[in-house]
């Protein structure tokens, strides 16, 4: 009885999280055909900003209430809290306050669900959307005090450009936050790229060198389609989620911890056969992320200026570059092109502002912006010593292979395997979720051993030039 009981509650989580992803696909769709109903038909040339706000914003609600039912009100409560820190808090501490709240109502939003709910399924995952309006407010209560604090001799030229000099209107603020083209998957954008969307000052050149693809600038602005990119990304997607379908199944990450396969199959293999699972599963962000990219091009959002031979580029908001993610030769370079927006704010809001060893605090906030499962946070925990094993390659080893082009492009091979298998090794605990599992893999694989063997050895290197100096300036002082 207790079989079947477990069987029926096994079954039903599964009808549930088809649904809802049946439901989110559906919708995404929906958002799609909106967005080009929202170019065409609430062009700014056509309508007022106040109406596009509107339309966006209910757009938006409707979805997020489609998708998520009720939970979706955590969108409202979460963005009503922060915008009360914003107008009422002092703006000397007001982004930290806001910061603290935001982040505090996501985690304590996601520790209910986990712990609560359904721990490991998927669950009405409304905590999804509501990481990324975590970054959209975040991001933009440091933005208003950067504008309204600051001198302009203070901020750094990125931060010049995303400076908010007055505090924006419910409306503008609610719509930035929850409009129909992110509200379900992002990805995030900074406050004065939205609005100058919604106002129709996005297709003008940031910079005039880049007017029309001419570096004088001297032809006529015009304003670029979308379609092509819509429809290449469309294809995308499409590819992406035939590949998820195909291998998701054929390659579980958790083989790698099952005794038998372990036991049975050279390291080697094993190896191989957790770059090839990795390898399957990330087709699953590819189509999620690009077909946001595609519904936000679709509604004419995105531009970011035009290539060297005049066509536009569709690519201001997108999440990922494929082809630099595969062929990616660092740990460094994965990271830039993946996940995008998210490195971007994490960079915003905390690289370039934590005064005490930015890149452990980055990650503890990228782990904690995540979720509550331990393996998030093995994983980022991992994230920083492959990091700094990385830095110390690239600066010990690098160097003896840049004498000639062929002794560079060895480099290149070994550096691209190199980074797939580290990859593939520090994201398996954010797949298994569970401290038990991501223990096992670790008993079974362990790099982390190696990484930080490479350190000790830049350590040691480090202290040796730093010794060999001192004994050069006591000779010289003896000298004089």
């Amino acid at each position: 009885r207790y079989t079947n009981i477990t069987i029926k509650t096994y079954l039903k989580k599964i009808t549930s999280f088809h649904r809802l992803l049946v439901n989110f696909v559906a919708c995404q769709l929906f958002a799609l055909l909106m967005a080009v109903w929202f170019r065409l038909y609430l062009h700014p040339s056509k309508t007022s900003p106040f109406i596009r706000h509107v339309v966006a914003t209910l757009l938006g609600f409707y979805l997020a209430l489609f998708c998520f039912g009720w939970y979706s009100l955590h969108f409202l409560m979460q963005s009503g809290l922060s915008y009360s820190v914003m107008v009422f808090a002092g703006l000397e501490h007001m982004h930290k306050y806001c910061f603290i709240v935001t982040l505090g109502y996501l985690i304590l939003c996601q520790i209910t669900r986990v712990y609560v709910f359904d721990y490991g399924m998927y669950s009405a995952d409304f905590t999804g959307p509501m990481m990324v309006i975590t970054q959209k407010i975040t991001s933009l209560a440091f933005e208003i005090h950067d504008g309204l604090t600051k001198r302009e001799g203070q901020l750094t030229p990125s931060q010049k450009y995303l400076a908010i000099s007055r505090m924006p209107s419910l409306l503008e603020y609610l719509s930035y936050n929850c409009n129909f083209m992110g509200i379900l998957a992002g990805p995030t954008c900074s406050y004065n790229d939205y609005m100058a969307f919604i106002e129709g000052t996005g297709y003008q050149p940031r910079h005039q060198e880049n007017a029309n693809g001419k570096e004088n600038g001297k032809y006529k602005q015009s304003e670029p389609s979308p379609k092509n990119d819509v429809i290449s990304k469309l294809c995308t997607c499409a590819i992406s989620l035939f590949i998820y379908l195909s291998l998701c199944k054929l390659l579980p990450v958790e083989r790698s911890i099952n005794d038998d396969f372990v036991n049975n199959t050279p390291f080697h293999l094993q190896v191989i056969y957790l770059y090839l699972a990795m390898l399957a599963l990330r087709p699953k962000y590819y189509f999620v992320w690009t077909l946001a990219d595609a519904i936000n091009n679709a509604a004419g959002f995105g531009f970011n200026g035009y290539n060297k031979d005049g066509s536009p580029r569709w690519d201001l908001i997108s999440n990922l570059r494929i082809l630099d993610i595969e062929f990616a030769t660092s740990f460094k370079l994965f990271l830039d092109n993946w996940n995008i927006q998210t490195a971007l704010w994490l960079k915003r809001v905390c690289y370039e502002r934590c005064p005490i060893n930015p890149t452990a605090a980055t990650f503890l906030l990228s782990a904690m912006w995540h979720g509550v499962y331990p393996g998030y946070y093995l994983t980022f925990l991992t994230g920083i010593v492959m990091t700094m094993a990385a830095r110390a390659v690239r600066h010990n080893i690098r160097p003896y292979f840049l004498v000639s082009d062929s002794h560079k492009r060895i480099y290149d091979v070994i550096t691209w395997a190199c980074t797939q298998v580290a990859i593939s090794y520090t994201v398996v605990p954010f797949v298994l979720l569970a401290v038990g599992p991501s223990f096992k893999f670790y008993r079974y694989v362990c790099l982390i051993e190696l990484c930080v063997e490479l350190l000790t050895l830049k350590s040691i290197k480090l202290s040796t030039e730093h010794n060999s100096t001192d004994n050069n300036c006591n000779q010289k002082d003896k000298a004089t």
